[in-house]
């Protein structure tokens, strides 16, 4: 089955950008959407010990065309709105 394609956000990918998503863990898919509301992350992993967190990360990091430890958790570790920062 064909991995379904993510938002193209390389032109967003400078050096102390700000994204800000809305998360929905146990999703049937991996997917990163970018609408009107703004970036939505649907990620197939229960929210437990920080794997959601890091299912995200990886989506972010992929779709920004960067490695994914230049992304840092600002704000949202427990909650479905997350703010992450390029480094």
């Amino acid at each position: 089955m064909a991995k379904p394609p993510l938002t193209d956000l390389r032109a967003l990918a400078l050096p102390g950008a700000e994204f800000a998503l809305r998360v929905t863990p146990r999703a049937s898919r991996n997917a990163l959407i970018r609408d009107a509301d703004g970036l939505r992350a649907y990620v197939t992993v229960v929210p437990e010990d920080g794997r959601a967190n890091r299912a995200v990360q990886d989506l972010l990091a992929e779709a920004l065309g960067v490695a994914k430890t230049r992304l840092t958790l600002l704000r949202g570790a427990t909650a479905r709105d997350k703010l992450f920062r390029l480094d």
